[in-house]
């Protein structure tokens, strides 16, 4: 059970949400160029626009759930510093 709560956490590395950003543009100008041309040879909106949709709903699926890929690289923080001891050592 806390395998399956991990995965929907929603908590992604800094690189992560770098790489999701990389794949959201890579796959929405794709999507777009693709659906474009696909619309143009059919001669028809609804190809194009049911083509963007598939790929908005692909990318949806790639980027919004928190894969482990986008945790890859955890940012280790430093320790918390005791605010009594450090005002003791100014003295």
């Amino acid at each position: 059970m806390d395998a399956v709560r991990e995965m929907f956490e929603g908590n992604i590395d800094f690189v992560g949400q770098q790489l999701a950003g990389d794949y959201a543009q890579m796959i929405l100008v794709a999507g777009t160029v693709l659906s474009f041309f696909a619309g143009y040879f059919a001669q028809s909106l609804k190809v194009t626009f049911s083509t963007l949709a598939l790929f908005v709903i692909l990318g949806a699926a790639l980027i919004i759930p928190p894969w482990p890929m986008y945790r890859k690289h955890p940012v280790l923080w430093l320790p918390p510093v005791n605010t009594a001891e450090s005002a003791k050592k100014k003295t």
